[in-house]
């Protein structure tokens, strides 16, 4: 069987696009969803916030933003509708990972004052446990710089300012 130089210029070109397209893919298997949620209302229950849920919708505005941040990997906020929360790594971040990182911030929120502490930023950790939010949907994507870039967004958004989060 030969091929024309069309038929393989054309074979190249859809092998680098699957090649791209599997680079950026920021989909988050069942795993990975479970991991998000469970990881979430772990940490949710510490304060006597309620559960989340997963919401598909959300998902897919993670990877549609995560896929636009593949290129460089910058912790941008998207500043869209819902809350949300980034984390980058030189490393892979799982959702327990990704959770680790802001739920550090924990100490660095002062819940009489509901404010971070001197000049630290703890918005990551109050979105996390804010009690209003219901549901999440997160994406992480390998980015082309080797670095990992993880996002998830929260409805309701919460951090309204005055406003405490539990």
């Amino acid at each position: 069987m030969e091929f024309s130089f069309l038929q393989l210029t054309i074979s190249i070109i859809a092998l680098a696009a699957i090649a791209q397209t599997s680079f950026v893919q920021s989909a988050c298997d069942s795993d990975c969803v479970k991991g998000f949620v469970a990881a979430h209302n772990a940490a949710r229950q510490t304060v006597g916030s309620p559960p989340v849920n997963w919401n598909s919708t959300l998902a897919d505005i993670a990877e549609s933003y995560a896929a636009k941040r593949s290129a460089d990997c910058v912790p941008q906020n998207s500043n869209g509708l819902y809350g949300e929360n980034i984390a980058v790594a030189s490393a892979e971040l799982s959702p327990a990972d990704s959770m680790k990182l802001w739920m550090g911030e924990k100490k660095d929120y002062d819940h009489a004052s509901n404010s971070c502490t001197s000049g630290n930023n703890c918005r990551s950790y109050t979105q996390v446990v804010w009690g209003g939010s219901t549901s999440i949907g997160c994406a992480r994507v390998t980015c082309k710089t080797d670095w990992m870039f993880v996002i998830c967004y929260y409805n309701p958004p919460g951090n309204y300012m005055g406003e405490k989060p539990y």
